[in-house]
């Protein structure tokens, strides 16, 4: 009787299995055969879709690519360019490659360590911060990396100008540039100069305000680490500041494009020279919507470019006059 019951069971078990089984097969060609025409499907990597080899169907799209971002050629490049974790960065000052501790006080499985362990876990994180900044330099490049972030925070900086900073301010480390001067002011500096070099500046006034330091030990730093690091910086261009000034003065894309003309009308005939290019971009955005029949006001405009309403009145003549001069000899 019990042998009979076994063998039912057993029976039955291997019924269930081949109905799974059968399944399983039944879902795997459902996926790999055109619902249309039942031909076969073909994965299609670099649009990222599933297609039908027949006639043609899209039976998925966006994929997802779980593959690198990069491309390698040969063994030694894929060796070369495989990493594991988060890519190194300049705005650490041990490039991200050190072990952080966290603070939660709680184990793997999220419950809370007990009084000893945390004493334990404490002593590990001060042994770790030292170990982390052993010289003095390592803690001069932290403060100051930190520095950088927080300004470039407030200033609203992308990535890339807060990784340039960081690299202009690890120059003037290495080059021993900073006896005699404070760590804020170079770092300061570092920041101004690199929103300079990739097309995002910021002016003067804006960087000092954020600062810790006074806007005349900001500019006198930032003239010496320029000599010094022979940094290749350009004046800087009037029609970079005013897609940001439109998009705070919330002016419509037709008064910003008339912006753009006036400044390049202007520089055509030099009258940009030796002038501020954030007032000559203030009074363009100012201009530029008045010809488009749009309300605003010199106020407003000073408040958001932070350039005094004689400037941008006065920058403002010298723009209409540049533009009917262009307009004229055409």
């Amino acid at each position: 009787m019990t042998d009979q019951r076994i063998n039912i069971n057993s029976d039955r078990h291997r019924t269930v299995s081949s109905e799974e089984k059968t399944d399983r097969e039944t879902e795997t060609e459902r996926t790999t055969v055109c619902s249309e025409c039942g031909g076969k499907l073909i994965t299609d990597d670099e649009h990222g879709e599933t297609v039908c080899a027949e006639c043609g169907l899209v039976a998925e799209e966006d994929e997802i690519d779980p593959g690198p971002e990069w491309r390698a050629f040969n063994s030694s490049e894929r060796d070369e360019k495989s990493r594991v974790g988060a890519p190194t960065t300049h705005m650490m000052h041990d490039r991200g490659l050190s072990t952080t501790i966290g603070w939660q006080d709680r184990d793997a499985y999220g419950n809370s360590l007990t009084g000893r362990q945390r004493q334990k876990m404490q002593r590990l994180r001060t042994w770790n911060e030292r170990f982390r900044t052993r010289d003095s330099k390592e803690r001069n490049l932290k403060q100051a990396l930190g520095e950088i972030e927080r300004m470039a925070s407030a200033l609203g900086l992308p990535k890339t100008v807060r990784e340039t900073a960081s690299v202009i301010y690890r120059r003037a480390l290495a080059e021993d540039l900073l006896p005699g001067r404070s760590i804020e002011g170079v770092a300061t500096a570092a920041l101004y100069g690199a929103a300079r070099q990739t097309g995002t500046p910021r002016s003067i006034d804006e960087v000092a305000a954020v600062s810790r330091i006074e806007a005349m030990e900001f500019k006198r730093t930032y003239r010496y680490i320029v000599r010094e690091l022979n940094l290749e910086i350009e004046p800087a261009d009037p029609v970079s500041y005013v897609g940001r000034f439109a998009s705070e003065l919330d002016i419509s894309e037709e008064a910003e494009r008339r912006a753009r003309e006036l400044l390049e009308s202007a520089k055509k005939d030099d009258v940009t020279s030796g002038k501020s290019p954030v007032g000559l971009a203030a009074a363009a955005v100012y201009a530029a919507p008045r010809l488009t029949n749009e309300k605003i006001t010199q106020s407003e405009v000073s408040e958001v470019t932070d350039i005094s309403e004689v400037t941008i009145r006065n920058r403002y003549k010298e723009l209409l006059e540049a533009g009917e001069q262009t307009r004229a000899a055409t």
